[in-house]
């Protein structure tokens, strides 16, 4: 019925939306594993169960709360109803600081304790790098 030509083409058509539809699909199902939104220590108490998951958690760092010994940093996060413990080994950003912003990433112990592998420190909009300050004074 059809000829030859219009044969191929329609195949190659269809190879072609296939590839994208494919294409598609593995490129969402990627995003869905690796996007992992933060949640307040309000939200976190509120859950009925947790899993051993990754996640991040985001609030304020409590003041009078940083306690520093030669292998972790031990501060409570806290949204200003609720708080929540975390413990972190590494170096922190240096816009770490009480009464910041902050975003951690790691696992959830219990509904009180959260073991860091990384700070993210937050800040407004405002914010300089004090290199930049300095160029702009010297200037």
């Amino acid at each position: 019925m059809y000829g030859k030509k219009v044969k191929l083409r329609l195949l190659f058509l269809v190879l072609i939306l296939l590839t994208v539809i494919l294409s598609v699909f593995l490129i969402l199902q990627s995003l869905k594993d690796n996007v992992i939104y933060f949640q307040s220590p309000s939200e976190i108490k509120s859950l009925m169960e947790f899993d051993k998951k990754k996640m991040r958690i985001g609030g304020m760092v409590k003041k009078q709360s940083i306690l520093i010994s030669s292998e972790e940093v031990n501060f409570t996060i806290t949204d200003f109803k609720n708080e929540i413990n975390v413990s972190y080994s590494g170096a922190v950003p240096n816009l770490f600081a009480e009464g910041k912003g902050v975003v951690v990433e790691g696992f959830l112990k219990d509904r009180n304790y959260f073991v860091a592998t990384k700070i993210l420190a937050k800040h407004d909009e405002n914010y300089m790098p004090p290199e930049v300050k300095k160029a702009i004074g010297e200037k």
